[in-house]
């Protein structure tokens, strides 16, 4: 390989702190393939070795690396250019769909379905007749069941989850409350080292174990749907779980009624709409996730057998899901995926002097109504957030003096059969005086995303603190 070219001032930390991390996590979860991208708002172009890639584009740095293999059979290498399913974060996607379709005034999110889908049967919960909207689908709050059927298998599950956070959470109090007494400094290095403990054990568990969710048949159904509406068919006569509107249940078949919305407001099928929005963004190596086609670049997906071996993934079709998990991407497309919305999320917070400020895609407050937390929902791969519009956000909070001070962000992790993403938007927490005067053009902010050929494995802590340690190192260099 060539020898690396020097990092960009005051980001070399960050680079190599984050990479050691990647590759401890590559080796605890036996990934054959991991890829990482992160975007810094106004940085220089680096790049290094063979595999490590900088950009440098007209308001944003970009860091993108890869590392192991994206076949491993025939030895390809991952690359920035690497395709691999992103799973849920396909549902951020369809919300960008959604909200473009609300803004232009063909959408009203609160219209039953059936004025969109009347192949969606009307629905009644305990003998009442009961309304299930687009604004209920975006946040699972509808009562559609997920892959799961039996609605006492998951209250149980939910049951579970619930005391394991409460103790532990009951468990970190009195950790805080310990170390007030005896006066000691607080810091959040106990919840950092708690946070990596339950992250290990989560990728530790390879060897032949799956989680309840990969044990469900529908995950790898093998039928093609020609379309969004014949794919209905899996789920549109079960009853609801629970009233709409009054508990949330994540429901990945929601996201296929939601695709079938968009399709009918839209007047165009639902892949079509979609592929000519990611070209809008730029993101042209984000297709859905068809077998037939002949896709460059894509990897190969993975599992351990019962055995312990690594193992090619089984075949599934996701035609019947593409809203909601079926499509491929690469960690720069969902990098401008991220700063399309990021930047559409500050630009109206900024002074547009002699009007050089392009609009956002989406006006700032419609990304303000979708990184708003959504109440009654909840989120199982960040305790610290709650549901939003088809993201999990996390809000501004300090609950004790010089302790952990928790950033605002939004995210999206993904699950899919032979594959594991994350995506993470951390704005910056900007200042009037830097807005006022042009300084600083938006987007400002760390975006982390990652992507891995291998099931079930936990990204969210590892993309939240990779994003952290980009951030402290950018605002090191205001201090210098």
């Amino acid at each position: 390989a060539p020898a690396a070219a020097p990092a960009p001032r005051g980001f070399g930390g960050a680079i190599e702190r984050s990479r050691d991390l990647l590759r401890r996590v590559k080796d605890e979860a036996g990934i054959p393939g991991i890829v990482v991208g992160v975007s810094v708002d106004g940085r220089e172009i680096w790049a290094e070795g063979l595999y490590k890639v900088f950009f440098h584009f007209r308001w944003w740095f970009c860091f993108l690396t890869g590392l192991g293999y994206a076949d491993v059979e025939n030895r390809v290498v991952c690359k920035p250019e690497t395709v691999m399913r992103i799973a849920s974060i396909s549902k951020c996607l369809t919300m960008l769909a959604v909200a473009k379709l609300w803004e232009e005034g063909k959408l009203d999110l609160d219209a039953p379905v059936q004025k969109y889908v009347p192949e969606f049967p009307e629905k009644t919960y305990e003998g009442e007749k009961v309304v299930i909207t687009t604004r209920l689908l975006v946040s699972h709050l509808s009562g559609i069941r997920h892959y799961e059927r039996d609605i006492a298998k998951v209250k149980e599950e939910k049951e579970k989850a619930n005391r394991a956070f409460k103790l532990t959470k009951s468990n970190q109090e009195k950790e805080l409350k310990e170390k007030e007494a005896k006066g000691l400094e607080k810091t959040d290095s106990v919840k950092a080292k708690k946070e990596h403990e339950v992250e290990v054990k989560s990728r530790n568990s390879k060897p032949g174990r799956r989680e309840k969710e990969f044990e469900q048949e529908e995950y790898y159904l093998k039928e093609k749907f020609e379309s969004v509406i014949e794919s209905l068919k899996i789920f549109k006569n079960d009853p609801l779980f629970f009233k709409p509107g009054s508990q949330f249940l994540y429901s990945t078949f929601g996201f296929t009624l939601l695709s079938a919305v968009v399709e009918r407001v839209s007047g165009q099928k639902f892949t079509d709409y979609m592929l000519k929005m990611f070209q809008d963004l730029d993101m042209l190596l984000t297709v859905q996730d068809d077998n037939e086609a002949m896709i460059y670049n894509r990897a190969r997906y993975y599992v351990y057998n019962k055995k312990g071996r690594l193992a090619n993934a089984p075949y599934v079709d996701n035609s019947y899901k593409w809203a909601g998990g079926g499509f491929l991407s690469s960690v720069g497309d969902l990098l401008k995926f991220g700063n399309a919305l990021l930047y559409s999320y500050q630009v109206g917070r900024f002074k547009n002097i002699d009007g050089k400020l392009l609009p956002g895609y989406l006006k700032p407050d419609t990304v303000a109504m979708m990184w708003t937390p959504v109440p009654k929902t909840e989120v199982s791969w960040d305790r610290d957030g709650k549901y939003a519009m088809a993201w999990a956000v996390a809000e501004k909070n300090q609950e004790y003096g010089c302790c952990r001070q928790q950033r605002h962000y939004a995210s999206h992790t993904g699950s899919a059969v032979g594959a594991s993403s994350v995506l993470l938007v951390l704005p910056e927490e900007l200042g009037s005086e830097a807005m006022e005067n042009g300084l600083v053009v938006p987007p400002r902010g760390v975006i982390v995303t990652i992507i891995c050929n291998m099931q079930s494995v936990s990204l969210s802590s590892t993309a939240l603190k990779i994003a952290r340690e980009f951030d402290k190192e950018k605002w090191l260099q205001y201090v210098d």
